[in-house]
């Protein structure tokens, strides 16, 4: 019984694919790595981001509602390829590797990216602060690096928190309570990443240069992987288990019911959500565009916003966001509730 009592039984192994020592591996042996790698992680990618579109209209020379729309499908893209990356996790490389692997190509975008807006020759040549003229190819190469990091982090996105969940052992009740309390401080690291990255990050794209702006996000997703690297020893890993779109259709599919198999891809659904949203936002802003800048009119989202109705453009999406509260009210009907626990009397 104490030899049974020394190793996991959710079937996790460590990183020698032995089952998992509970004194060695899991829990808060491993989770600072994790949390450390993912402040580091969306502070590179808040940082990068945030301030896109800006880089998009001074540097690449977009009109306004171009640069919205390739921002807005770059954005989709980021948050439907964690369906790639949680496939893969769930039914072949596990979650260590596919965060590993995916992050290599995560860092390579990042200092793409970086490159392509100091090196002389790749940078766009600007006559003034906000007067550039890109050739094809620069442009080309900065989209490169924005879609490679959009691929780099399908593999982030699903299996980081799920990762985090697999060191703790839900067989065991006292594990099992300190779970929650991870999540608490994956989320901290979420807002604290992002927090210095839409302040300070991009104070430094606009009264530095794009290059340290762009090039600080490269070295902070260099020190995330580190920081994912040198837990490698203590984590536990849940082996593959096979292609989780067999299984999605034999189970009750909630991310909280479904198989630790399965955590990546039950992640990786609501993100395609956030994809489909920036895909349509895209769409609306060119229909926007296009229609009302007819008859030589400068139309809701011209180059220069002082010339357009922007704020036309915002009681639209007001507009939408009521149609939206009238949906939810309408299909409240159809949600099941649970009755809350320790509810005061």
């Amino acid at each position: 019984m104490e030899e049974d009592d020394l190793y996991t039984k959710d079937g996790t192994v460590d990183y020698k694919g032995n089952p998992a020592d509970k004194k060695k591996t899991g829990t808060w042996r491993a989770c600072p790595f994790i949390i450390g790698n993912e402040c580091c992680e969306r502070l590179a990618y808040y940082g990068m981001s945030t301030n896109l579109v800006l880089y998009f209209k001074h540097r690449l020379n977009q009109h306004s509602a171009v640069a919205a729309t390739n921002n807005q499908n770059w954005g989709g893209t980021c948050y439907i390829t964690p369906l790639i990356g949680a496939f893969l996790a769930d039914s072949y490389l596990g979650r260590y590797w596919t965060i590993a692997c995916f992050s290599i190509i995560y860092i390579i975008g990042m200092t793409l990216l970086a490159l392509s807006a100091s090196v002389p020759g790749i940078r766009p040549r600007c006559s003034a602060e906000d007067n550039c003229n890109p050739t094809e190819t620069q442009s080309a190469m900065a989209f490169l690096a924005l879609y490679l990091i959009a691929l780099g982090t399908g593999g982030i996105k699903p299996c980081v928190s799920s990762y985090g969940a697999d060191q703790f052992d839900d067989t065991d009740e006292k594990e099992k309570k300190h779970k929650s309390s991870f999540f608490n401080w994956f989320y901290l690291s979420i807002n604290i990443g992002a927090l210095i990255a839409a302040s300070v990050l991009v104070w430094v794209q606009d009264n530095v240069s794009w290059g340290w702006g762009f090039g600080i996000p490269a070295i902070a997703m260099a020190i995330a992987v580190c920081f994912f690297f040198s837990g490698t020893r203590l984590y536990r890993n849940q082996k593959p288990g096979g292609s989780p779109l067999t299984r999605m259709f034999q189970l009750e599919f909630f991310y909280e019911q479904a198989p630790d198999a399965m955590r990546s891809f039950c992640s990786a659904l609501p993100l395609t959500t956030v994809a489909l949203g920036s895909y349509l936002s895209s769409l609306l802003v060119t229909i926007v565009s296009n229609v009302t800048a007819k008859n030589g009119k400068p139309g809701w989202i011209p180059d220069n916003l002082n010339y357009g109705h922007i704020d036309y453009f915002f009681w639209l999406l007001a507009a939408l966001s009521v149609l939206n509260l009238g949906v939810y009210i309408w299909v409240v009907r159809w949600y099941t509730y649970k009755r809350a626990v320790g509810t005061l009397r």
